[in-house]
């Protein structure tokens, strides 16, 4: 009796085994599966922004003022809070102090103290491209300190250039950067001799 059923042991397990290497074989092919997929490119619509260089303008946070930026290509295209794209220049964002850095949620206030302005270029057109800063309103009547960076970001990041202006008062206008793009997408020629950009509407 404990032979037969010995023997029949030793006749189900075979049959178990390869059910067992089946279902590993099935788990390993579903997490390669898993890692294979990319769930960034599956999303509707998703298509990555393109930037050569970023141009980014901050001042303190919590600084109640309204600082904006206006840059202007090589071929004269001027980007500005009321023209946000010219050429290859993006806008990304329009900064007015604390004007718009507090939203509410469930009825609590959230207030984002940063000030920043960022300016992409999209693409490498070569030239002499300008950055002004310009002192738009004043909440307090108190000078401020910008700071300019301009970062090439392609084929990785590099910090071209980075300064300080200060705005004594609102209505001025500071050139806190100039500086030539090759052909090659490379930087010459940065200084920050002035260059009247702000249009007095």
């Amino acid at each position: 009796m404990r032979r037969q059923r010995h023997a029949r042991e030793a006749e189900v397990d075979p049959f178990y085994d390869m059910l067992f290497n089946m279902l590993i074989a099935f788990v390993f092919c579903f997490i390669i599966a898993l890692l294979a997929m990319n769930p960034k490119a599956l999303k509707a619509g998703d298509i990555p922004a393109k930037a050569e260089y970023i141009v980014t303008v901050s001042w303190p946070d919590m600084n109640p003022n309204d600082v904006d930026t206006w840059v202007q290509d090589p071929g004269g295209n001027l980007v500005w809070f009321r023209a946000r794209e010219a050429g290859l220049m993006h806008l990304d964002r329009d900064d007015r102090g604390l004007a718009n850095d507090s939203i509410v949620v469930n009825g609590r206030q959230i207030v984002n103290p940063l000030n920043q302005e960022v300016v992409t270029l999209r693409g490498i057109a070569a030239g002499e491209y300008t950055v002004n800063a310009h002192y738009y309103e004043s909440k307090d009547g108190q000078p401020v300190e910008v700071t300019v960076t301009v970062v090439k970001v392609n084929p990785r990041a590099e910090v071209v250039y980075y300064g300080t202006a200060k705005l004594a008062r609102k209505g001025d206008e500071a050139t806190t950067v100039r500086f030539t793009v090759l052909p090659d997408g490379s930087v010459d020629n940065i200084n920050t001799l002035p260059r009247t950009l702000v249009q007095r509407l």
